[in-house]
């Protein structure tokens, strides 16, 4: 049997990694994913505790979160797709959508 805190420091390092590529990538394709990555972390500590408590109402809620995240996903692939066709880029420090 795996303790807890392992799963937690994993959940904890994923949403680091997440944080940290959101902070320092300037591509939007990039911080789509770390936020992604963040989604999975809390995910996962969702899981752990709810396995830890022999809950099921962790496991529900980390299927709402995935539902959210495809959402999510399905409307801002749209987005960055979008913003490419009219910009021609995906650096975030060369798209203003205020300027034509």
């Amino acid at each position: 049997m795996v303790p807890l805190s392992y799963y937690l420091v994993l959940s904890a390092i994923l949403f680091a990694c997440g944080v940290a590529g959101f902070l320092i990538k300037r591509n939007i394709i990039t911080i789509f994913l770390s936020i992604e990555l963040m989604l999975n972390g809390v995910n996962l500590s969702f899981v752990a505790f709810a396995a830890q408590l022999n809950k099921l109402e962790g496991h529900i809620f980390v299927f709402f979160v995935m539902v959210v995240a495809a959402a999510e996903a399905a409307v801002g692939l749209a987005i960055i797709i979008a913003v490419f066709r009219t910009r021609e880029t995906l650096n975030v420090d060369r798209v203003n959508l205020l300027k034509l």
